[in-house]
């Protein structure tokens, strides 16, 4: 439950001119009464409109959130493929966010080392590798930090919407790792829009609807319900 404040406070001179109003807030439940059981192993897909819970429900299971009420346990290591290039560094170059990130993702120095040709050939960003990230384009930066995520040695994977990363090619590629992945046995947590991603990779799927489950099951039937739900929407 998010608290949303009636009157946007920034100095103290407007919260004791309008002390009750600052106040007073309406409570806002992104979601609710889930009851979901992953087990290891599992590729788990979650579908819904936009502001449906999808992403936040990601982020309690990966410790970024806390319930109000209830509880999230996770029974093993997470590596959160939430938004890819947090702690990117725009002032550095890219060899030199290449070890800020594996550090942020948890790797060691020495990890970090054997992991980095694999970064490079995987983004193909190899000719750019000394130059400041903030001359990159987005769509290369988004390249990198996924070529840096995918070395995360986690049994957990939560990922959200980054398999439509790059031009046609590079996703191909990614595809390819989150099948080795699935191979693998990793446990997987996946928020995507993309029902062709979603019918590929998941062996169930869950649709949530204004923070509430809705149906959970085989993911044909769940993405016919999706479908058939969102053709009523105007």
């Amino acid at each position: 439950m998010f608290k949303i404040p009636h009157l946007r406070v920034d100095y103290l001179k407007t919260y004791l001119l309008n002390f009750g109003k600052a106040r007073s807030h309406e409570k806002f439940y992104a979601l609710k009464d889930i009851n979901l059981d992953i087990m290891r192993g599992d590729f788990v897909g979650i579908i819904g409109r936009n502001g449906s819970g999808k992403s936040t429900l990601l982020k309690l299971v990966a410790g970024i959130l806390y319930p109000t009420s209830g509880e999230v346990i996770v029974r093993d290591a997470i590596s959160p493929f939430l938004e890819l290039g947090v702690g990117f560094n725009h002032e550095l170059s890219a060899r030199e966010n290449i070890f800020l990130y594996c550090s942020v993702l948890g790797l060691s120095k020495k990890e970090s080392m054997e992991s980095f040709p694999k970064i490079l050939e995987f983004s193909e960003l190899e000719q750019f590798l000394d130059s400041p990230l903030k001359t990159f384009s987005s769509g290369m930066q988004v390249r990198l930090a996924f070529s840096v995520a995918i070395q995360a040695k986690s049994p957990i994977l939560l990922v959200d919407e980054v398999l439509a990363v790059g031009d046609a090619p590079f996703q191909q590629k990614c595809y390819a790792v989150f099948e080795q992945f699935k191979k693998e046995g990793k446990t997987i947590v996946f928020v995507s829009h993309d029902m062709g991603s979603i019918l590929r990779f998941c062996d169930k799927v869950v649709l949530l609807q204004n923070g509430e489950e809705v149906i959970e099951g085989e993911p044909k039937d769940v993405v016919d319900v999706y479908t058939k739900r969102l053709s009523s929407f105007p």
